[in-house]
């Protein structure tokens, strides 16, 4: 089959997520084949090779075609490709739970299977809300969430997502939420320096519990990146004094750390940074170094022993599962991705690259439409404005994202903006060589668009 029916044919069955379909009549926005991707790079049909900037929607970490992982599929295929997780279990399964609690120094230690992020988030919620019931508080239904967040896309999630362009049509039909300010460092709520701030913004969190902590089950976070909202970071001191919040108020802490897990943050989840620990945490994307679906939600004791009980068929039991529920390859992947992560010495072999990605980030800030410069771990974003002085953004039509992705391409780079920022969340392999000319593309794609002033 030729380049063009390829084309013609995904057009014509192929319905594609978080695009509005008309536009891909343009020509430049036709999607791009890729035949094959080694390493940090990605190869089309025409042989052109772009980096992998966005790690493929931020799931890759170990680089494309791993020989290590190839091999393990194939291993555990021979053995056993899928079995019902009702009544039976299997070594990968076993083993990966062990080994990631263990990494996790047995401070949560239930894991609940699913095979994605908005899954295990849907399990989160449920799973906090018969936790407050089985405690005695029915009344504790509610949840807060922040503003500017995303927690994936079926409706729990979407219930407690904070992006009008992703939620506003879908609001009747979601539960009810109390909404708090987003700790959005750059643009703060409380017009605090970022410097100085002793996380301020944290007081609309707590006025919703002093008016109704009777009523609220849990609060849920992105923790440290608010990611698809436009990178938005702020400090871990925030999430310290949030978990205190939480105590007081007898709530639980849900920490989202689907994007942020497995060592995006340089650690192996963004809430060790705060030094404490959530009551509920949700993992996917990085889980399996971005081969397989698959995601988890992982808790404590405490709320583990609430539905532990003898009566098997009673109001204790959670009621949640799918047909691929600790599915066995990719079980089996992704205990040979954690594995590997303990090999490297991931921590240390990733402090080099991040302390690289820092200073080619210094590049940028003399631009005069970058507005501010951020990084957390291996996350780095720019984000653009109109005006430094008053950060007046560019207006979604401006379509300043897409004219850099578009000119990103041409320079051999899948940048793929976010709103009005530019953002880095590479397969951890890249050298810092790479780094370079990566971040040397983004500041040329960046300049043919929004040409610098002298």
């Amino acid at each position: 089959m030729n380049k063009q029916q390829f084309i013609e044919d995904d057009l014509k069955y192929i319905w594609r997520p978080f695009t509005q379909m008309k536009s891909l009549e343009d020509e430049k926005n036709k999607p791009i084949i890729i035949k094959k991707g080694k390493g940090i790079y990605l190869y089309d049909i025409d042989g052109n090779k772009y980096i992998d900037a966005v790690s493929s929607w931020w799931v890759n970490t170990l680089g494309h075609s791993n020989k290590r992982i190839n091999k393990t599929i194939y291993k555990q295929a021979k053995k056993i490709e899928h079995v019902i997780f009702a009544g039976f279990t299997h070594e990968p399964v076993i083993e990966f739970s062990k080994k990631l609690v263990n990494m996790m120094n047995n401070s949560l230690r239930h894991v609940f299977f699913s095979d994605n992020g908005s899954t295990a988030v849907e399990v989160a919620l449920k799973m906090a809300y018969q936790y407050q019931v089985l405690k005695g508080y029915p009344e504790k239904k509610k949840f807060i969430a922040l503003k500017n967040s995303y927690h994936g896309d079926t409706l729990g999630a979407v219930s407690v997502g904070g992006i009008d362009m992703y939620h506003k049509l879908y609001k009747p039909l979601l539960f009810e939420i109390r909404q708090a300010d987003s700790p959005y460092c750059y643009r703060c709520p409380m017009n605090c320096n970022k410097e100085t701030c002793n996380c301020e913004c944290l007081s609309s969190v707590e006025n919703i519990l002093k008016e109704e902590a009777q009523n609220i089950a849990g609060i849920i976070i992105e923790p440290l990146v608010q990611a698809a909202g436009g990178m938005i970071m702020y400090p871990a001191k925030y999430i310290t004094k949030l978990r205190c919040l939480c105590d007081k108020y007898n709530i639980l802490l849900i920490d989202d750390e689907v994007a942020m897990g497995f060592y995006r943050t340089g650690k192996l989840f963004a809430y060790e940074h705060a030094g404490i620990v959530p009551d509920i945490i949700c993992a996917a994307k990085g889980i399996t170094a971005g081969y397989m679906p698959l995601s988890v939600t992982v808790t404590t004791d405490e709320i583990y022993n609430a539905f532990y009980d003898e009566d098997i068929d009673g109001y204790k039991t959670f009621y949640h599962g799918h047909s691929y529920t600790a599915y066995p390859l990719a079980l089996a992947v992704a205990l040979e991705n954690l594995k590997i992560l303990e090999e490297m010495n991931i921590e240390e072999y990733l402090k080099p690259k991040i302390a690289k990605f820092s200073k080619e980030l210094e590049k940028f800030k003399a631009h005069k439409n970058v507005g501010d410069v951020r990084q957390t771990g291996m996350i780095c974003a720019i984000e653009l404005v109109k005006d430094k002085n008053t950060k007046e953004p560019f207006s979604y039509e401006d379509g300043i994202g897409k004219k850099i992705y578009h000119e990103g391409l041409k320079l051999g780079a899948i940048l793929r903006p976010m709103w009005n920022c530019i953002y880095f969340i590479t397969p951890y392999i890249i050298t810092e060589k790479k780094i370079e000319k990566l971040t040397d593309i983004a500041y040329t794609a960046l300049n043919k668009v929004l040409p610098n002033e002298e």
